[in-house]
């Protein structure tokens, strides 16, 4: 592929000194196959500085806020702050630097037509804005496919800013992150992507954290997309995202005044402390839960509960029935070893059920033990994560025997990965962590191979498939009821593994993918369950893990 295929873009820059996640996808851009980077547009404009006591009286309405924000830097940290600056300047060496000093109003940017014609020059592709304020005229249409922005929040519900500040104090469970093309119109830019992640209930350093690490993996989808599907399929896919009319009912979000915080903020800290005086007696454990029947048993209420000891979580449990006694794989994971392995048990057809037993175990953490047979053999994928690996395992004495085949995938963050097959094919979802700071539960990927054991493992062309932490990552086996397809998915937006989705597979190809959300469920059948991510059935055993808030 030489470099006259390749996207040719450009980047907008205020300085050199860039945050993290910046950096971090101009790195990964540079080192790409798909784009070169020909420009970077850098702005000259100095702003005025202003002495302390200036900055005062100017900003005494909001000094709750920054008083505030001190607050959060001081008690919440992340151990990869996406918004640190980093010297990109070695970085960008050996790209065109064009220095320019746009026209300014009070909120907009405009270049002049000399800049514009130099920019031009450079036969861009995309032209992505990392820098400056609001951008007027014909720098929009100076790059081929316009100026590619973030808005980190969700475009139909949260206009304005800070970012990732409402979201938390309003108690949203979940933090929108759109990329689009800017026009004239400031809130009628054209989406490119959205996607959701979920709102750290808590802390507006740590939300902010989540969603700026899932942004690379956005652009850099996006600009693979067009590259690969060309420009008349990719436009054509853009013209039938915006196509709906849309509406947006919510004021433009601004820094908060002082007297309106104040009441706001009230509500914040007593939601801090009580969750502090909860802490202090209660912990949460995973679960087990089931029903045995002939059908699938709808009501949770229903299910019993199977308690671990206080010393362990008992979860992700995965069903095979074998001489009439259903045999439970589940995760086991004891707190002192901050490890899970594989575990055992058995639950016969009057409800009667035993102790867990270890029968694997790694050096490394091991969960969700997805089991399947595949001709006449019973095989096993634990998830292996933290390996970058998708491990394939074979039983040879059941239950408690099992001998390692195959990485199915290599070099992949991958969870909860599911196996079905259908059509002669083997899919393969699994929810897949774009970089190593990025949550694992936003973005579900598929993989298809015509041969389990022997065959590579193809991407879907529309990988990831769903980008939304209230559906993405898989919550159990993909099952057929009244001639359809049901995915169950975790709901990790409120908290990881709040609730379970189900959603209905209606296309699935080797270019195709489509799904219906059905339902969403909640914890709410009983007070002490404030969470469930797995649901199971098999042959009369309906199972379900849930997070109950225990005494210490």
């Amino acid at each position: 592929m030489d470099n006259q295929s390749k996207l040719r873009i450009g980047f907008l820059l205020d300085s050199f000194m860039i945050p993290a996640w910046m950096y971090y996808l101009i790195e990964y851009l540079k080192n790409s196959n798909f784009v070169t980077i020909d420009l970077i547009i850098l702005n000259k404009t100095k702003l005025k500085k202003e002495n302390f006591f200036s900055r005062v009286i100017k900003n005494k309405n909001y000094h709750l806020y920054t008083f505030f924000m001190k607050f959060e830097k001081l008690f919440f940290h992340t151990e990869f702050d996406p918004l640190v600056l980093e010297n990109s300047k070695k970085l960008l060496e050996n790209i065109n630097i064009l220095e320019v000093f746009p026209d300014q109003t009070k909120y907009s940017d405009r270049f002049n037509e000399n800049d514009i014609n130099k920019i031009k020059e450079y036969n861009l592709d995309v032209l992505i804005r990392f820098g400056f304020r609001i951008l007027r005229g014909d720098i929009l249409s100076s790059s081929k496919y316009g100026v590619w922005s973030f808005h980190h929040g969700d475009e139909n519900s949260n206009r304005g800013g800070p970012a990732g500040f409402w979201e938390v104090l309003q108690n949203q469970p979940t933090t929108g992150t759109t990329l689009q093309i800017l026009t004239e119109d400031l809130d009628g830019g054209k989406i490119l992507s959205k996607s959701f992640s979920s709102t750290d209930p808590f802390s507006v350093i740590r939300n902010r954290s989540n969603y700026y690490w899932s942004s690379p993996s956005i652009m850099i989808r996006t600009l693979q997309k067009l590259y690969n599907e060309g420009e008349k399929k990719f436009l054509s896919k853009v013209e039938e995202t915006n196509r709906e009319l849309t509406f947006y009912d919510n004021f433009l979000y601004t820094i908060p005044k002082n007297k309106y915080f104040f009441k706001i903020l009230l509500k914040h800290f007593l939601k801090l402390g009580k969750q502090k005086l909860i802490s202090k007696f209660y912990f949460n454990q995973w679960i087990l839960l089931f029903s045995v029947g002939n059908q699938i048993q709808k009501s949770f209420w229903k299910y019993k509960e199977i308690i671990p000891p206080k010393d362990r979580f008992w979860a992700d449990p995965h069903v095979i029935l074998k001489d009439d006694v259903h045999y439970v794989f589940l995760e086991e994971y004891i707190y002192k070893k901050s490890k899970g392995h594989i575990a055992v048990m058995k639950i016969d057809k009057n409800g009667k059920f035993s102790t867990p037993v270890n029968i694997l175990e790694k050096s490394y953490h091991l969960s969700y033990p997805f089991v399947f047979y595949h001709q006449n053999e019973l095989f096993m994928i634990p998830e292996s994560s933290s390996q970058k690996t998708i491990e394939l395992y074979k039983c040879d004495t059941f239950p408690s025997k099992w001998t390692f085949q195959k990485n199915l995938l290599e070099n992949i963050i991958a969870t909860d990965s599911t196996l079905f097959f259908h059509n002669n094919k083997w899919w393969l979802f699994t929810s897949v962590s774009s970089n190593k700071f990025a949550s694992s539960s936003e973005e579900l990927c598929l993989f298809y191979s015509n041969n389990l054991l022997t065959g590579d493992w193809t991407s879907h062309p529309m990988n990831p498939i769903i980008t939304d932490v209230r559906k993405a990552r898989p919550a159990g086996k993909i099952f057929e009821y009244n001639g359809d397809l049901y995915r169950p998915s975790q709901n990790c937006s409120v908290d990881y593994g709040y609730g379970l989705t189900f959603n209905k597979i209606s296309k699935m190809n080797e270019t195709e993918y489509e799904e219906t959300q059905i339902i969403s469920l909640e914890p709410n059948w009983k007070n002490n369950i404030v969470g469930f991510h797995t649901f199971n059935y098999s042959d009369g055993l309906s199972i379900i893990d849930a997070k109950k808030q225990r005494l210490k």
